[in-house]
């Protein structure tokens, strides 16, 4: 799989799993695979770096 070719979120959602451990078991099983314990922890992160990245790119944005 080529991550240069995958659009930003799809890239960070690889990274995340890779960063838990769980990139191996996405590549062989697919997202569906993930329990929605592991999902949510992915989705969980992923809106954190998503509110850090706005917040850094527009500074002036409340939370």
């Amino acid at each position: 799989m080529d991550f240069n070719q995958l659009e930003e979120s799809d890239r960070m959602k690889y990274e995340i799993a890779e960063e838990l451990g769980l990139l191996e078991k996405v590549q062989k099983g697919g997202w569906k695979s993930l329990s929605s314990r592991e999902t949510g922890k992915i989705g969980g992160i992923l809106s954190t770096r998503r509110k850090a990245q706005a917040k850094k790119e527009r500074p002036d944005v409340a939370e």
